[in-house]
């Protein structure tokens, strides 16, 4: 029913709702008079009081006042931050929910994007402890009362969270050694770092020196690389952060400071400067090892990511006489791992720097029936076909 024109929601307006979905970004849906209404932080079940932040001809935005009836899947989050944070979305709800919640997100998008009717989707696959499994963070640098403080921006915000604003802190998704790297920088930038060009103790800076720290571990090597992000320009304390970086820290595998002058929504610039240790890191997946550099993308959970890539390996019943193409390659994980059942496999990728990586990696195990071929999909894989490409399977994960 459409929403009475007569009576439109006003912003601050206090509304009565019942969650009855979920939208991609984690927040609960419910209806006003017909209007879809967006509230952050509520599930499906929950019956709640919001105020309303803004409204559009289709829909509105609402913030959370009160749960006044809860959803039986709604727990309380075990992060104090949770709530400014923009990091997690559902740490509100079981894990077995999210789980639920998951699944029918993809039978929803299936049916009302693809128009796809009465397509089977298995149950969600989960994990045993869903808690410090990510192998890689990006922290943001800012300042609070004259400190460097390293945490997450608040969601559609760039007002800085501190990770370790109360105690130990740290990120109850990311790898607890990450988290232990990360505490240890923050207080080596507040002893190095005020005398950089930009710092807190520069009056005549523009944008600041320190802007991100990317920290990476090879989940099953133990391998731990530091990549702090600056501007360009001397820093005097550039030597003795590193130094005693690697005292307290004596198991990094490689520290690199990367340059970046560029627009603030980019995280890492061109340049890399190796501070101490190797260019790279590696990591090892079902007895296959893979380069990981400061740029490379590789899969932040590696629990799951085995999970995935077995399931795939199995739905593909390789019996070596196949040609597969795995789009979207990256920097070939699954395309390595496939090559080891496949007569030929062809890995499809736009960004050149992982292209580079995935042919590093195929030497490195030793296989050589995988090609990896930049640019778009959409491009390459209609000119390999040109060329007589048939494959027996094709891989997507974009």
């Amino acid at each position: 029913m459409p929403m009475n024109k007569e009576f439109p929601l006003k912003k601050m307006e206090q509304i009565e709702l019942s969650i009855t979905g979920l939208t991609h970004a984690g927040e609960g849906v419910g209806r006003y008079r017909g209007l879809a209404v967006f509230v952050p932080e509520t599930a499906p079940g929950d019956t709640v009081l919001a105020e309303v932040l803004e409204w559009k001809k289709n829909y509105a935005r609402a913030r959370l006042l009160a749960v006044k009836k809860p959803s039986p899947g709604r727990r309380p989050p075990r992060c104090a931050r949770f709530s400014a944070c923009g990091g997690c979305r559902l740490q509100h709800v079981d894990y077995a929910e999210q789980l639920h919640l998951k699944t029918g997100l993809v039978k929803d998008s299936l049916a009302r994007i693809g128009g796809l009717s009465g397509v089977a989707v298995r149950d969600t696959a989960g994990m045993d402890n869903p808690w410090h499994y990510r192998n890689k963070v990006v922290l943001q640098v800012g300042e609070r009362g004259g400190r460097y403080r390293l945490g997450f921006y608040a969601g559609d915000s760039h007002n800085l969270v501190p990770v370790f604003q109360d105690g130990p802190g740290g990120c109850l998704l990311v790898d607890r050694d990450l988290n232990e790297v990360a505490k240890v920088i923050e207080n080596l930038l507040n002893k190095y770092g005020h005398g950089a060009p930009g710092g807190i103790n520069d009056r005549k800076r523009h944008k600041p020196f320190f802007r991100h720290v990317v920290l990476r571990k090879g989940f099953f090597t133990g391998e731990i690389m530091v990549v702090l992000v600056t501007g360009g320009g001397q820093w005097p304390g550039e030597k003795a952060f590193t130094g005693e970086l690697l005292s307290q820290r004596s198991g990094l595998t490689s520290v690199v400071r990367n340059i970046n002058d560029g627009p603030a929504g980019v995280i890492l610039g061109r340049e890399n400067r190796l501070l101490a240790g190797r260019k790279y890191i590696t990591d090892r997946l079902d007895h296959l090892t893979f380069r990981i550099s400061p740029a490379s993308f590789y899969q932040v959970n590696p629990v799951q990511t085995l999970v995935l890539y077995r399931q795939a390996l199995d739905y593909a019943a390789l019996t070596g006489r196949e040609t597969v193409v795995d789009a979207y390659s990256g920097v070939g994980t699954i395309a390595l791992f496939l090559a080891r059942r496949a007569k030929k496999v062809y890995g499809l990728e736009v960004v050149p720097g992982a292209v580079g990586d995935a042919r590093l990696n195929a030497v490195l195990n030793g296989i050589d029936n995988a090609e990896f071929h930049p640019g778009a999909v959409e491009e390459r894989l209609p000119a390999l076909a040109a060329c007589g490409l048939r494959p027996d399977v094709v891989v997507l994960d974009p």
